[in-house]
């Protein structure tokens, strides 16, 4: 896997230049409305002191920590508020890496490919890991995998790109197979809202100084573009991330984490029910067209991708391209998520995914 220039741009530049209509089923930026305090809490900082344009605190407004520690059941000195979940998982990684316990991340095989660039960025070696048939991690070859040079296993759940979710039994294995070879699980939960299955346990319900959890508000308020993440570490190494986080960034941007804590406290649970209802139409519909193409496809449990093959069709960035051009439809080849590159996936954040399954349903692969 080459990360100079990752796929996701190269991509979603191609399918911009086409000379046609591209239905965009590549990155994973949700389409549907941010809650409505997270607008009014923008539009309300906009007439604020100038002093609340300065720096806020480099780990974070103190309420926001407050109002994600109540919600974790953590103490708050745990929190750290990051640029996104991209950068709490390069804070995580790097924790894991500095306690000199190990050089070695595993990974889930497929993995979200930003997961072995950061460990490689950092100096570690990545070892990936095949998923059961279903999508669901298989817990022995994970177990069989760990060795003294594991520094961390790197779950997400729900998974992107299969959309498997993880119950309390897989992820209490995980976090005892971190207990037992000194290492660190990292729990990537950023699609913690979006679990169809109802069985998606997080890492902090098991009380471990193993365990670092990661996650954000981009998808689950549809905001990725104000970038506020934050991760949960254990107390003997939430100090060291906090100086790293100060190194790469000082700090993240104040106006967005005062949205987000706005919303936060006046956003009800309907909200996020209406964005689970909308993509369980939209996975339905996709899956039913993806039926009639004759595709295989592992059935998400959670998440909003969809991971598929056809036959005769290997996931290559060519084949990608040909789909572009042919029929309209852009989406990531597999071999970005590992040797899955019989594979592609779908983002199935666009109110025209139904549309683009019609159009695959319709194509002659």
């Amino acid at each position: 896997m080459d990360y100079d220039t990752p796929l996701f741009f190269h991509i979603m530049q191609y399918a911009a230049a086409a000379d046609r209509d591209v239905i965009d089923l590549v990155s994973g930026g949700p389409d549907w409305e941010p809650p409505t305090a997270l607008r009014e809490g923008l539009h309300d900082y906009a007439d604020g002191d100038p002093a609340e344009f300065q720096y806020p605190p480099s780990d974070g407004l103190r309420d926001l920590r407050e109002e994600i520690a109540a919600r974790r059941g953590v103490d708050v000195d745990r929190v750290v508020i990051t640029n996104g979940a991209g950068e709490a998982n390069y804070l995580a990684i790097a924790a894991a890496l500095e306690r000199d316990a190990g050089s070695e991340i595993i990974l889930t095989d497929p993995v979200y490919p930003y997961y072995p660039g950061k460990a490689q960025m950092l100096g570690a070696d990545v070892r990936l890991v095949p998923v059961a048939d279903d999508g669901g991690l298989d817990v022995a070859a994970m177990q069989d995998a760990a060795s003294e040079e594991t520094a961390a296993v790197l779950v997400n759940s729900p998974n992107n790109p299969t959309g498997a979710v993880y119950d309390a039994e897989t992820m209490e294995a995980m976090a005892d197979l971190a207990e037992d070879h000194d290492a660190l699980l990292i729990s990537d939960e950023v699609y913690d809202h979006y679990d169809y299955s109802g069985r998606f346990e997080s890492a902090l319900a098991f009380d471990s100084p193993h365990v670092v959890v990661t996650n954000s508000f981009s998808k689950s308020m549809a905001v990725t573009g104000l970038r506020v993440g934050y991760a949960v570490f254990p107390p003997h190494l939430v100090d060291a991330a906090r100086t790293r986080h100060m190194l790469v960034n000082v700090t993240g941007a104040r106006p967005s984490q005062a949205a987000v804590l706005r919303a936060l406290r006046e956003t009800g649970p309907d909200y996020y029910e209406a964005s689970r209802d909308l993509l369980r139409e939209r996975i339905d519909a996709f899956t039913d067209a993806l039926d009639a193409a004759g595709a295989e496809y592992i059935a998400p449990e959670g998440a909003f991708y969809v991971f598929a093959r056809f036959e005769g069709f290997p996931g290559t960035l060519d084949n990608v391209e040909r789909l572009v051009d042919e029929a309209g439809v852009a989406c990531m080849p597999g071999d970005t998520f590992g040797t899955y590159d019989e594979w592609v996936r779908f983002a199935l954040v666009t109110p025209r995914a139904e549309e683009a399954a019609h159009r695959l349903a319709d194509y002659d692969f």
